[in-house]
């Protein structure tokens, strides 16, 4: 069959190709064979389309700003596959009422819009926010345009092409649950059966991402000028609120007098800019609370002994161990809350055996053997295309980590190699949880490469970057399948949706970070954190230099951070064990507390106050909690992040010269 179909042309004609009636909750307990039979919409429904491929490239471009944008601030990526699906929907509806569409889409049409998008957003900037960036601090310069490009591209795809054998063991066969893509099911069905949900949800989604674009206008784009004659924004980006009202550690040189630091020197301020406060309604309260709490256990009792706990390093020179209370959180919290994130995340890994094995023992067990196999041929991606695409796009990887990252040719296989291998698993955990573990991975890979490869920083970095993205990518592309199938789509027209995705994903975060990331002195500051850079960076530091060479306070903290990470996972698991799931809900967040600790304080506490919104709302008035949060959250990020962009472009144009 073709793959590329042709779109109702009249109205009467997509009225034969209204949503299944069968909801996804209920598809969820069908076996492959029962799918078959009552769900897959059959080869002639029209799904993979030009203008749905076209129009999800082209939302996807811009999406992708808002996994870059955000990774950049907190080094989350966050699931865009529900966003896409509002975005798409509406749009599509926007254009039909300026007369620039003639039909509507069908619903499988606007699945294949979401999964490209969603394929263009999720699967190409996660090594953009860790790997890249970290390098970037390393090497003081950027990498040359085309090998971000290549590098970039080949990772999304192979990551993508990886996938391919574990669809159909995870989703048919063993049925895995995949929330996100579920969700994103739930939504399509949703927006096709409820026009006025669809609409409310669209116009929310639209009026939130109006002030979110005017956030950057005011608090970045440099129309005016100081008192000094230097180009700056309209508006301050913080204000602190906090002087005056609470105290603060540690104390200060002004004018040759001795004067007590204030809250704001801690960087304990209210940032302008409401993108952490939306990201936070997403994220959660546990989370955002154990954020805040990491960050005042830095600040009021483990930073303030830093300003004075010097430290003569080999080569004579005097050093503390913060050297202003401003730094303290890329000073002295990196190395806390990076233990922290890599001892829990990797624990909590190796922890999941059950899950581990499952994926093996699933991937090479025998499939169920049923009829239909005809069927299942002719609508499955084939096999030739994971076979063919993973040597050319492995091969790809290795020879470009060989000549651009000094990675030895068969190390950089050996690294395709493990990928396939921890991917495998990634996925399952995304399937069972909805969280893909790529942190752990990618600091899996760091410690094996730190092993095998010592003293190369840039080696322990790309082969990590290779594992994380490529299984980021696997994860994302089951999800969005996982949608599909709910749906009753074609696997292999939805698979070469996602695919076209990966091109204008790669365009986008590519050009996106060299704009708001224009020197290595972007990353690592307030306005940038980048808290995964950081972290791979730490870590490919310990490696490269030893342990040994670092400030003895600092080699303190990351014992630690390593011992309470564990614990915490510990603390966890023992909950569970004693059948108290329930106490989750009080036990401390690792991934909360660590980044509390690598970010600075304004961040937590913007995500503190988003979390608290969305809690009340919900507890208030959880119907319109429900159908309003996402959508309002989701337009703040895209508004902010679209336009930071654009003015990270129009600065250097314009306004500074």
């Amino acid at each position: 069959m073709g793959l590329f179909q042709t779109p109702p042309k009249t109205l009467e004609e997509y009225e034969q190709y209204k949503p299944l009636p069968i909801p996804p909750d209920e598809v969820l307990k069908m076996d492959e064979e029962e799918w078959y039979a009552k769900v897959y919409r059959g080869a002639d429904f029209p799904q993979l389309t030009v203008r749905a491929v076209l129009m999800g490239s082209v939302l996807g471009f811009f999406l992708a700003f808002t996994n870059l944008y955000i990774g950049l601030k907190t080094g989350w990526a966050l699931g865009v596959a529900i966003t896409a699906c509002i975005v798409s929907y509406a749009t599509w509806n926007g254009l039909l009422r300026a007369g620039l569409a003639k039909t509507p889409m069908t619903i499988l049409e606007t699945n294949c819009m979401q999964s490209t998008a969603s394929s263009a957003g999720y699967s190409t900037g996660g090594t953009m926010v860790s790997a890249i960036s970290a390098l970037l601090m390393i090497q003081g310069v950027h990498l040359p345009i085309d090998t971000l490009v290549y590098w970039t591209l080949l990772l999304a795809a192979l990551g993508t092409l990886m996938a391919i054998p574990m669809k159909r063991n995870m989703i048919n066969q063993e049925r895995l649950k995949f929330p996100s893509g579920t969700a994103a099911a739930v939504t399509l069905q949703s927006l096709y059966s409820e026009g006025l949900e669809a609409a409310k949800k669209a116009r929310a989604l639209a009026y939130s991402a109006i002030p979110g674009a005017l956030t950057p206008l005011l608090l970045e784009l440099k129309v005016s000028v100081d008192k000094y004659g230097d180009p700056t924004p309209l508006l301050p980006s913080y204000s602190k609120i906090f002087d005056g009202l609470i105290s603060a550690r540690g104390t200060k040189v002004v004018d040759g007098q001795t004067v007590k630091n204030q809250p704001s020197d801690w960087t304990m301020v209210l940032d302008h800019n409401p993108v952490m406060i939306a990201a936070g309604a997403l994220v959660g309260l546990r989370i955002a609370i154990y954020m805040v709490v990491g960050a005042v256990v830095m600040y009021y009792f483990v930073g303030p002994s830093g300003l004075t706990d010097t430290w003569v390093s080999p080569n004579g020179e005097t050093i503390t161990a913060i050297s202003t209370p401003g730094n303290v959180w890329k000073e002295q919290g990196l190395w806390l809350g990076v233990s922290i994130m890599v001892s829990s995340g990797i624990l909590a890994f190796l922890l999941q055996w059950k899950t581990i094995v499952r994926a093996f023992t699933g991937f090479i067990g025998k499939s169920n053997s049923s009829g239909n196999q005809e069927l299942r041929t002719a609508t499955e991606p084939p096999s030739s295309w994971f076979l063919l695409g993973t040597i050319i796009s492995g091969t790809g990887v290795a020879w470009l980590a060989s000549s651009a990252f000094d990675v030895p040719f068969l190390y950089g296989l050996l690294a395709v190699l493990l990928t396939f291998f921890l991917a495998l698993v990634a996925c399952r955990a995304t399937g069972e949880s909805d969280i893909t573990p790529v942190g752990a991975m990618g600091k899996i890979m760091q410690l094996t490469f730190g092993t095998l490869i010592p003293q190369n920083a840039s080696a322990n970095l790309m082969t990590a970057s290779i594992t994380a993205s490529s299984a980021g990518s696997s994860a994302d592309l089951l999800n969005d399948l996982k949608s599909g199938y709910l749906l009753g789509a074609n696997p292999r027209r939805q698979f070469v949706a996602q695919f076209h995705g990966i091109f204008a994903g790669t365009a986008a975060t590519v050009i996106g970070f060299r704009k708001l990331v224009p020197t290595a002195e972007s990353i690592g500051t307030t306005e940038f954190p980048a808290p995964a850079a950081v972290a791979w960076k730490a870590v490919a530091d310990v490696f490269a230099n030893g342990i040994e060479n670092m400030h003895p306070t600092h080699q303190g903290t990351i014992y630690a951070g390593l011992a309470v990470g564990s614990i915490m996972v510990l603390l966890e698991l023992a909950a569970e064990k004693l059948g108290k799931k329930e106490w989750k809900a009080y036990l401390p967040s690792a991934t909360g507390v660590g980044l509390g600790l690598v970010l600075p304080f304004q961040y937590p506490l913007s995500m503190l106050i988003g979390a608290i919104a969305a809690h009340v709302w919900m507890r208030r008035s959880p119907k319109s909690g429900k159908l309003y949060i996402v959508p309002v959250a989701a337009g703040l990020i895209a508004g902010i992040s679209i336009m930071g962009v654009i003015v990270a472009v129009l600065n250097p144009l314009i306004f500074e010269q």
